[in-house]
């Protein structure tokens, strides 16, 4: 069954502040370790150990977040940022900018997948995902027939089990 959606764009801001929130997500470890740097002081009471934690964690935030600020700024990726529509079958999503142009993404390419209680997202790389809001499909069996493409795919979990991916 082929689910066609309507056109949505995502928006530059909505695309980082994404991205930025899923990077914490996965990498919540990255954190921990200069804020464990950083209780060291109260052991060895010293300035540094807490002015280099917070150094080494702003540092890494700005740097993803210049990162994903980028990747909105460069030619290559400009699609991502246009106004689309996507047809989602068993074998692909089509990622369709108008009738003649678009881009299919094979389910293998897709890393991992969030079901949220408003939306669907896709991700591909770091910093490539596919967002999918819940009011851009036509009615709730393409709901229902995107659920049943990731569970099949093993993206989401099938009835509470893990999924295999992600």
């Amino acid at each position: 069954m082929l689910i066609k959606t309507k056109k949505y764009k995502l928006e530059p801001s909505l695309y980082i502040k994404t991205a930025m929130l899923e990077l914490l997500r996965k990498q919540w470890w990255y954190i921990v370790g200069p804020v464990a740097l950083a209780c060291l002081a109260f052991i060895w009471p010293s300035w540094w150990f807490i002015s280099i934690a917070i150094l080494i964690v702003v540092l890494y935030l700005l740097f993803w977040a210049v990162q994903f600020a980028g990747v909105t700024q460069v030619e290559q990726n400009k699609m991502l940022f246009e106004r689309m529509s996507y047809e989602i079958d068993g074998r692909q999503i089509l990622m369709k900018l108008n009738e003649r142009q678009g881009m299919p993404v094979s389910w293998d390419m897709i890393k991992s997948a969030k079901k949220t209680k408003d939306l669907y997202l896709l991700s591909l790389s770091k910093a490539q995902f596919i967002f999918l809001p819940y009011t851009i499909f036509q009615n709730p069996n393409d709901l229902k027939m995107m659920d049943t493409y990731l569970k099949r795919k093993n993206l989401i979990p099938a009835d509470g089990a893990k999924p295999v991916a992600g």
